[in-house]
């Protein structure tokens, strides 16, 4: 006997759960001041954004964040550490100019243990309201390996706080910043990884993009290279671990001469070939491959219900790194794609039916099931309503449906 999941038509947005869910994420923020568990004095919160920490929650998905990354960003901050309690304010906060792709993109790494620092943005040297506001509401403790220091800046001199310390990154190469990085988490305690994922630094954006959860969740460095050399700051980085396992994301545009200088530094292995995907879908695919992906204790491995999931359009790309903390706690969620805001890509829809949660009652009821819990990050331009709906019903258990025919992928129209 074969199982195959039923499927309901999608579900309407439960929108009083989204009040709900935002008040209780955002509401503290709207005047007067809250009082801090163990009986401390109270302090003022900063205000979210309008959008709020949740902007709407269903069954099985939250909404996170707004028009831009720099909301995005902070919505996901203000869900993971809301800074009401000691435990719930991070060490640090990383403050990453949103005009420097690659720098931000390799700053994930700082998302991941023992660190897991959120990643806010300026607009250049200009630090937008929102942010300022979530680093007020967050308050980070400071990092002691750092000096006390409880922002690190990453090509931006834009004003923090009064107050605040800060710990300035600069930004001369995409290559080089990515090994300060990687040089700044062993600060912080990450010790010298075993594994490194290498990129190309003129790689479609939309490829790279799933990297950041990837480096979030393993720790494992994002490093850049180019088809035609190895940068001097990659190699030294390689040099110093002593053959690490190297694995690659998008090996086309990395090149085979570079694969071949990587392969004396390392073991080189490849998550992601970068090849096109039939249908215009090569974004989608790339990130499901990563998602899949898992060689010994690296890689997701994500091929089974139980999982959280975080979903972001591909023409969003700082949303990457936006969400790398959503990939580092909680539901430790791989990064999803979809390419347009209103349509859920064949493949991803093919490959959340292969991995929705199901349950045999009563001999294996609900309660006792594995679960799926999305995240969506964006307004609905990135994500529209009708998607989310959409997507809130793949990820929802349902009871087996037993037949002797062979399963077929449902898409998700």
């Amino acid at each position: 006997m074969r199982t195959v999941v039923a499927r309901p038509p999608a579900t309407l947005l439960l929108l009083a759960a989204a009040g709900l869910a935002a008040a209780a994420l955002a509401g503290c923020g709207k005047g007067g001041s809250e009082q801090l568990s163990g009986g401390g004095p109270g302090r003022q919160l900063a205000p979210v954004a309008a959008q709020g920490a949740v902007s709407v929650a269903t069954r099985n998905t939250t909404r996170l964040g707004g028009a831009d990354v720099a909301t995005d960003a902070a919505a996901v901050a203000r869900a993971v550490y809301p800074g009401l309690t000691v435990a719930t304010r991070p060490l640090v906060a990383v403050l990453v100019n949103e005009r420097d792709w690659l720098p931000a993109l390799a700053a994930s790494v700082l998302a991941s243990a023992p660190t897991g620092a959120p990643i806010l943005f300026s607009e250049g040297d200009k630090l937008p309201a929102v942010t300022r506001q979530t680093l007020e509401a967050m308050h980070p403790l400071g990092a002691p390996a750092l000096g006390g220091a409880q922002v690190i800046r990453i090509g931006t001199a834009a004003a923090v706080p009064d107050g605040y310390l800060t710990r300035s990154v600069p930004v001369e190469s995409p290559t080089a910043s990515a090994a300060d990085i990687q040089q700044l988490a062993q600060t912080l305690g990450a010790g010298a990884p075993h594994a490194v994922i290498v990129l190309p630094a003129d790689g479609a954006p939309a490829l790279l993009m799933p990297a950041a959860g990837l480096a979030a969740v393993s720790g494992a460095p994002l490093l850049f290279v180019t088809p035609t050399r190895l940068p001097a700051a990659t190699a030294s980085v390689l040099g110093t671990l002593h053959k690490p396992s190297i694995y690659v994301i998008d090996a086309t545009a990395v090149g085979a001469r570079t694969l071949t200088a990587l392969g004396k530094l390392g073991s080189v292995k490849t998550i992601t070939s970068g090849a096109p995907a039939p249908g215009g879908e090569a974004a989608a695919e790339n990130a499901i491959e990563i998602a899949r992906y898992t060689n010994g204790n690296f890689g997701w491995g994500v091929k089974e219900p139980g999982h959280g999931l975080v979903f972001a359009n591909a023409s969003r790309p700082l949303d990457g790194p936006a969400s790398a903390l959503l990939s580092s706690t909680g539901d430790y969620g791989p990064l999803l794609l979809l390419q347009s805001a209103t349509q859920v890509p064949l493949k991803l829809a093919g490959y959340l039916s292969d991995i929705q949660p199901a349950y045999d009652s009563p001999q294996f009821p609900p309660v006792r099931g594995a679960y799926n819990r999305g995240w969506l990050i964006g307004n609905e331009e990135a994500i529209s309503a009708i998607t989310q709906a959409e997507l809130d019903s793949v990820l929802e258990i349902r009871p087996q449906v037993h037949t002797s025919e062979e399963p077929s992928v449902s898409q998700v129209e």
